[in-house]
């Protein structure tokens, strides 16, 4: 009993020794963590304000009763996703495909990263496992290779550039390779191959977190998701949407030409804003993992209905539209969005389809295009009555048996009542658009920044 006692004491006096709290209660001590403003984004502080049409319904619609709620901070980016940055999702998405495929190749023919000047060098970097940390080669051991394919988390070789001229392809099996990301030489013409942009297609898991928590015994693996979604822009939606109307060029153009680069991504399906969403996350956590110490950020998403309409305001309350005047005009005689002002006369506003997403005046949060230029998609399932049963903190309605997605803000071949802040319209998750487009948002983490209450 004695030697019990005199262990425990050593064991007490040690562990008090060992330790800074000096047997208080101080909480565990984390990470110093410091809040990242996203790139491009802007930072929307948190607040009440009245959602909905404050002035006349003119149109009738009775979908927007005005109603006091209140949201949590959040950045949002300044302008839609423009062209330029659509592609680098596009070309991750094509790059990774092409490198899977290569790393595949390279081993069922059984070459190595040594075998220099063939695909080899593009197999799979855990194809050696001497470099590996006991933790990596734990999980290669037992969880690579769970899956359909068998090649499930190997990780693909990201160190060499991949090669699209074809005079300088290092072997036959990377032509071969290449040749199936191409559309069949049938069906090229002028000399030139395109790509099969149907293969350009983008996997994602995420939980269904609102159903894990309706059925709280429910399994987690019952809740995991996956999608698929190809991920490549309708560029034919500006031959669609417009009947006895000569578009050709913006089809043959809009998206990839550089003279267009700045201009906003359309021809995107409400299915594709939510899966670049998901990339953008993967794309800068991929980044902060390979920096030591470095904080994963939070997910990238869609705006929910309230949060858009919240930024679009720029803390005004009432105002009609984003700069805060009943007016589309300002005191100078110019207009200050992208819309069809006259019936037939696109171009009086100075522009004919879409403009720089960089246009125009910035409303008080410095968002850029928050009415015209391109609707957007956010986070919301179109319901006129949604808004006498949501909640008035952070309302958000998103049912995935209602395929009608909210678009908000107008854009350039819509008349002013679009671009009114409180105006409401909605477009079915699966159709693009050559007139929609989006923009993201990020939680901010924390509640301090907050714009107060309606002054």
């Amino acid at each position: 009993m004695k030697k019990f006692l005199l262990l425990t004491a050593v064991m007490t006096i040690l562990a008090s020794c060992g330790s800074k709290d000096r047997g208080e209660l101080v909480g565990v001590q984390g990470k110093k963590w410091h809040p990242e403003k996203p790139y491009g984004m802007e930072l929307i502080p948190g607040g009440a304000f009245i959602m909905g049409k404050a002035d006349d319904d003119l149109a009738g619609v009775n979908d927007a009763p005005a109603k006091t709620v209140t949201v949590r901070a959040f950045y949002m980016d300044e302008t839609e996703i423009t062209n330029s940055e659509y592609r680098q999702f596009v070309h991750w998405v094509r790059d990774s495909i092409v490198r899977m495929k290569l790393a595949v190749l390279a081993d069922e023919v059984g070459l190595t990263q040594e075998d220099e000047g063939t695909i080899g060098e593009f197999a799979f970097k855990d194809a050696d496992t001497t470099d590996m940390t006991v933790y990596e080669k734990y999980m290669f051991e037992n969880y690579t290779g769970l899956g359909p394919t068998g090649y499930e988390g190997r990780k693909i070789n990201k160190d060499i550039d991949l090669i699209y001229d074809t005079s300088e392809y290092m072997d036959e099996y990377y032509a071969e390779v290449m040749d199936t990301m191409y559309l069949p030489i049938e069906e090229s013409y002028n000399g030139q191959r395109t790509w099969d942009v149907k293969k350009f297609k983008f996997q994602y898991n995420y939980m269904d977190i609102k159903e894990a928590a309706k059925n709280r015994g429910v399994a987690r693996k019952d809740v995991i998701r996956k999608e698929e979604v190809e991920i490549y822009p309708d560029t034919t939606v500006w031959i669609r949407d417009f009947a006895y109307s000569y578009n050709e060029p913006m089809h043959n153009d809009y998206f990839w030409h550089d003279a267009y680069s700045d201009y906003p991504v359309v021809g995107v399906t409400w299915k594709q804003a939510k899966a670049f969403c998901e990339w953008r996350t993967i794309n800068k956590n991929s980044y902060q993992k390979s920096k030591k110490g470095a904080s994963m950020v939070n997910r990238f998403r869609l705006p929910s209905e309230a949060e858009w309409e919240y930024a679009a305001r720029g803390g005004l309350q009432a105002a009609t539209y984003p700069w805060g005047g009943p007016y589309t005009k300002s005191d100078r005689g110019c207009f200050m969005a992208n819309f069809k002002p006259v019936r037939g006369d696109y171009a009086a506003d100075q522009a004919l389809y879409t403009v720089e997403a960089k246009s125009y005046e910035p409303n008080d949060y410095n968002l850029y295009n928050m009415a015209g230029n391109v609707a957007e998609w956010v986070n919301a399932s179109y319901d006129p009555s949604s808004y006498e049963y949501t909640s008035t903190i952070n309302p958000s309605v998103n049912d995935d048996n209602n395929t009608r997605k909210v678009i908000r803000g107008g854009s350039w071949k819509d008349v002013a009542y679009f671009l009114q802040v409180s105006s409401r319209d909605y477009e079915y998750a699966d159709s693009a658009r050559s007139y929609i487009g989006f923009r993201t948002v990020q939680d901010y983490m924390g509640t301090k920044t907050t714009g107060g209450g309606i002054k």
